[in-house]
């Protein structure tokens, strides 16, 4: 997941006079969450292959340029490490329950990772402390996991990127803990048709841009809202790079090409866009306390059409 640079410092002082509610809306039943305790960062053995960050702080990939068509080989590697995070992805129904902690999940996700011989992605890129991004309730995206407790009800989205071979696998879910209220899982519902809709519009010589049109008019339609700040990004071994994929309206050119590989990861929302960025400079808490839901996907566009790369594999 990444910030889309040209509304960074929108995000980070709400302007109202353009992103306002025009009336309010049922947000139902939401267990508020607040920043908890970070522990430390988990031991990655000197035998795993690290990506360069791991060595040195670098900022955040740069997703403005030439799309990469990739090779064969570049696919098979690409594969292999989606594969792997949504094999663990999907492993996380045995964790994400109530009782336990994101702190938690991060262990269970980081133990996995490295028992795979593989990188979990987010340690240390750009900063980031933990090894997964755990964003529950009315974190819209980038939620470090820490010491809260989940708690019947709640919402949490769980975003995996693994480091496998050289190239990253990148996927996300939100699960459901226990007795979720209506608005909730019908959130949770949409937001993951909006995502598998929206892939099945892929397919050489379509826009880019016919994915963020798509899910403009999907959100208005489900009369959800969306959250604009956040992007798909192309992937690979970098974990953030060209194309951007605009989850709104937009006349961005650029058209999909056989060979090229991003991510699709639409964030909807039960309340208005508006997110404010915490001190630790990653959690982002919805301004009017709504929820939200993420669902993503690697896709690969082919040469008649779309592969979902991080589908789940037995």
């Amino acid at each position: 997941m990444l910030f889309l640079n040209s509304i960074k410092k929108l995000i980070r002082t709400p302007n109202r006079s353009i992103f306002n509610l025009r009336k309010k809306k049922d947000f139902g039943i939401c267990n508020p969450v607040t920043v908890g305790y970070v522990s430390p960062e988990r031991a990655v053995p000197e035998s795993i292959r690290k990506p360069p960050y791991y060595f040195k702080y670098m900022p955040p990939g740069n997703t403005i340029g030439e799309v990469e068509i990739k090779s064969n080989e570049q696919v098979h590697r690409l594969r292999a490490s989606c594969r792997l995070a949504a094999k663990i992805l999907h492993s996380c129904e045995d964790i994400v329950k109530i009782g336990s902690t994101t702190d938690d999940i991060d262990a269970f996700v980081h133990d996995k990772i490295i028992a795979a011989n593989a990188y979990p992605s987010p340690l240390r890129y750009a900063g980031f402390p933990k090894s997964v991004c755990t964003s529950v309730n009315n974190v819209a995206c980038h939620g470090i996991p820490d010491n809260r407790p989940l708690m019947d009800g709640d919402i949490v989205n769980v975003d995996i990127t693994t480091y496998y071979n050289g190239y990253h696998g990148d996927c996300s879910r939100t699960f459901m803990v226990g007795n979720v209220d209506e608005r909730g899982r019908y959130l949770v519902s949409c937001t993951e048709e909006c995502l598998m809709e929206s892939i099945k519009l892929c397919s050489p010589g379509i826009p880019f841009n016919a994915i963020g049109k798509f899910i403009s008019t999907f959100v208005k339609k489900k009369k959800l809202g969306l959250i604009p700040a956040f992007i798909g990004h192309g992937i690979g071994s970098y974990f953030h790079g060209p194309p951007e994929i605009l989850h709104y309206k937009n006349s961005v050119p650029g058209v999909m090409q056989p060979g090229m590989s991003f991510t699709i990861e639409p964030i909807l929302t039960l309340g208005g866009p508006d997110i404010e960025i915490q001190e630790d400079g990653w959690t982002a808490i919805s301004v009017d306390g709504a929820r939200s839901a993420q669902f993503e996907h690697t896709v690969l566009i082919t040469q008649t059409g779309v592969e979902v790369l991080t589908n789940v594999v037995d």
